[in-house]
């Protein structure tokens, strides 16, 4: 699965998700204004991947209504070169139908893809929020002590087939685990997938792989073993305040990084983030600095051979 060399470094923006509620940030993108606006301005300061999510206009709760997405997909594609990346995780809450409506009707040029069930919860968040701006809010967080993520084999073979064999998609391999890389080279050594892979290494979950550094080094020694160094491409993201320092320590190991509200509220300590453009210029300074180059979104399609802009369904 050869990739063509390149120093260049793509930066995901993951603008939303569906962990954090209203309460925790006031700079949350929640509307379909606001998610196409942060997503616009991420891409405008250096995104080349844009990761969606979908929020009820109404209270800001996780949505997979397709409706919903339409109102600010097109806009952000309308205004940006950057790829449209959208989930296929939702939220634990959410069934595999409702979580693939969207996508199947987009057929975007990337998908996220979970590789593999687990335990997922900020729960312990909870605690310290006095005031909730909605009745949703904290049985929303609490519940998750009790909510397993679930993709199952036989829900990642769906995917793969309906999405990336049928559609073109390509995917954001979104690994939580040393475990989830070797699911991820089931799917290879099936023949389900086919390189270069775009393996998307996460940190600081609860349920998943703790934020050490040294669980960084394992995960690319351990893709490095299953896959060659030239048969994917490593992408971190580290959650809450290990974001910057684990997403630099990657990028020095020559790997890509993801900001965004979705993994991270907070630009430095105490310092919530305004907006996802902060954390993505933030990045790139830290690049700068390290004297490495950011992909536009044309590089990084062909760094991960997407089958482009103009390929996208509706």
């Amino acid at each position: 699965m050869p990739t063509p060399p390149t120093d260049k470094v793509i930066i995901s923006c993951a603008v939303t998700g569906s962990v954090h509620t209203p309460s925790m940030s006031p700079y949350l993108p929640l509307t379909p204004e606001q998610i196409a606006q942060q997503a616009i301005d991420a891409a405008e300061a250096g995104a080349a991947i844009l990761h969606l999510h979908a929020r009820d206009p109404a209270d800001g709760r996780p949505s997979a209504d397709p409706a919903v997405f339409a109102q600010f997909v097109p806009r952000i594609r309308a205004a940006t070169d950057a790829v449209i990346n959208i989930t296929t995780g939702g939220s634990t809450r959410m069934t595999l139908q409702e979580r693939l409506a969207y996508p199947l009707q987009l057929k975007p040029e990337m998908c996220s893809l979970n590789m593999g069930s687990m335990n997922f919860s900020i729960h312990p968040a909870a605690r310290r929020i006095n005031a909730w701006q909605h009745d949703w809010e904290k049985p929303y967080i609490e519940g998750m002590e009790d909510l397993i993520f679930r993709n199952t084999f036989r829900d990642i073979k769906h995917i793969l087939k309906v999405l990336g064999e049928d559609c073109g998609t390509r995917f954001e391999f979104e690994c939580y685990d040393v475990g989830h890389l070797y699911n991820l080279a089931h799917f290879v050594d099936e023949g389900l997938i086919q390189g270069p892979l775009f393996i998307q290494s996460i940190f600081g979950i609860l349920g998943g792989m703790g934020p050490d550094p040294e669980n960084l080094v394992t995960m690319r020694s351990t893709a490095d073993r299953l896959f060659g160094r030239r048969g994917y491409r490593f992408s971190v993201l580290g959650a809450g305040r290990h974001q910057m320092p684990l997403l630099t320590m990657g990028a020095v190991m020559g790997g890509n990084v993801r900001v965004g509200l979705e993994d991270s509220l907070y630009l430095g300590k105490g310092e919530l983030a305004t907006s996802c453009a902060d954390q993505v210029r933030k990045i790139r300074r830290i690049l700068a600095e390290l004297s490495l180059e950011v992909a536009t979104p044309a590089e990084a399609r062909a760094m991960l051979q997407l089958k482009g802009h103009a390929a996208v369904g509706v």
